[in-house]
């Protein structure tokens, strides 16, 4: 089961990823063309919001259920570092700014801050978060196959 829970972890930040990067380029091109945000843009942003935290549920599965959570005093190991803390952490905090970029554009008053603060926020969030996935070549133990399991 927790095999399958990682391959669906893996498949979904996919998901996540061309959602935000869609949201960022929406809100990019609303801020320098002064367009509305419309219900499209918003639309994306709760795309984002959801690929986001279906990623944090499975994420905590993942976490309690290998045990990670157990290891956090050994912190001189780079690989029980990086998935007991480094990992968690970064996407904890990818995930408040894609939360709270998207409250703080809805309650925004006018399109051009609306886009604005959603590309900060989201902006911020996906650099966290391309800097905290287990792409292949980082070292072995963190790396992770770009389709594990396909």
């Amino acid at each position: 089961m927790i095999t399958g829970i990682t391959h669906l972890h893996s498949l979904l930040r996919w998901l996540a990823l061309i959602a935000i990067v869609i949201a960022i380029f929406q809100s990019l091109r609303g801020m320098t063309g002064g367009k509305d945000y419309t219900a499209k843009d918003n639309r994306w942003s709760l795309i984002t919001l959801i690929t986001f935290h279906l990623q944090l549920v499975l994420g905590l599965v993942l976490y309690f259920g290998k045990g990670w959570y157990a290891q956090l005093g050994d912190m001189s190991n780079a690989v029980v570092r990086f998935w007991s803390l480094e990992h968690l952490v970064a996407m904890l905090i990818a995930i408040a700014l894609v939360t709270i970029g998207r409250i703080s554009a809805k309650k925004a008053s006018s399109a051009k801050v609306k886009h604005k603060r959603q590309f900060w926020y989201f902006t911020i969030a996906l650099l966290i978060v391309l800097a905290n996935i287990p792409w292949p070549f980082r070292e072995p133990g963190i790396a992770r196959g770009l389709f594990p399991g396909m």
